[in-house]
């Protein structure tokens, strides 16, 4: 919602800081597309594919997460409420046992967190590009 408010008040769209309502709810239209087409998958993953997780566990990493998120959220810092839980479900599973976390899905994570930046920013630049060529 930042990046596209930022983009109206930089070409002119938008005088004020407010998020618009439609800014609103495109984004809320579009998260809940994306939850429900590739959501069952992430909670799959996060849900038993990192570790067995138990109820004491899943009370650590939600109550990290929270406490994390909110600190986040205090001093204004954008973060992905999807990587905190995870990573607060790794945190839980090496304290509790190092061999208990599966690695592999781990890395296959991490990897994909740290492609997934400069992947969305060539994607973006290169429908900027299009959107250019054929509209201006």
């Amino acid at each position: 919602m930042g990046i596209i408010t930022l983009a109206l008040i930089a070409n002119g769209f938008q005088t004020g800081d407010d998020v618009q309502l439609w800014v609103q709810v495109s984004c809320a239209l579009a998260m809940a597309i994306g939850t429900s087409i590739g959501g069952w998958k992430i909670i799959q993953t996060v849900g038993g594919k990192i570790m067995k997780i138990k109820p004491v566990n899943g009370v650590a990493a939600d109550l990290s997460s929270v406490i994390i998120i909110f600190g986040a959220t205090f001093i204004h810092l954008p973060v992905s409420t999807t990587h905190v839980i995870s990573s607060s479900i790794l945190g839980v599973g090496t304290s509790h046992r190092v061999k208990g976390v599966k690695w592999d899905t781990a890395q296959r994570m991490v990897i994909t967190w740290i492609i997934t930046l400069p992947i969305s920013a060539l994607f973006a630049g290169a429908l900027y590009f299009l959107l250019h060529l054929f509209l201006s």
